[in-house]
């Protein structure tokens, strides 16, 4: 008998870019983790990665949906899979400040992004590739029709 290898899905992009409709549309089976489901919480990365090794644990795929803006953030969620065998796959949503801008303006209370956190994030926000320890990246963008399109890296036009 064998046992299909988990998968860590982690999704990098700025606030508003759709990173979490895509989760829930396209990642639907993967156990949801976001920092944003505990605001207020101490050691939030310390929780997070607990909920990581627990799902992983458990042979559950997980989607960790934060900006995840850089190698720093990445390299503890590659640890957590690597550890459990499980794979890594990154999603890059390029940076769209005014589409992000306008999705963010919809939003209402403490989920609307103030500014100064579109540009602290845009600073830091960098293309992940397959050199930081991920075994695939794919690139998603809006498709016009509500959807998404989703190619491989290497696939994309520079």
């Amino acid at each position: 008998m064998t046992f299909a290898v988990a998968e860590v899905a982690v999704l990098v992009g700025l606030q508003a870019s759709g990173k979490t409709t895509f989760c829930h549309r396209v990642l639907a089976t993967h156990e949801h983790v976001s920092k944003d489901a505990w605001p207020n919480a101490k050691r939030r990365q310390a929780r997070q990665l607990r909920l990581i090794h627990e799902a992983l644990a458990a042979g559950r795929d997980v989607v960790v949906d934060n900006t995840n803006p850089s190698a720093q953030e990445w390299q503890p969620l590659i640890a957590a899979a690597r550890a459990h065998g499980a794979r890594v796959v990154a999603y890059w949503f390029p940076p769209d400040v005014a589409l992000s801008r306008s999705r963010n303006a919809l939003r209402e209370g403490r989920t609307r992004v103030p500014d100064v956190g579109f540009h602290a994030t845009l600073k830091r926000l960098r293309q992940p590739t397959l050199a930081d320890g991920f075994d695939a990246v794919f690139t998603v963008r809006p498709d016009g029709r509500g959807g998404f399109d989703v190619r491989p890296l290497e696939q994309n036009p520079p």
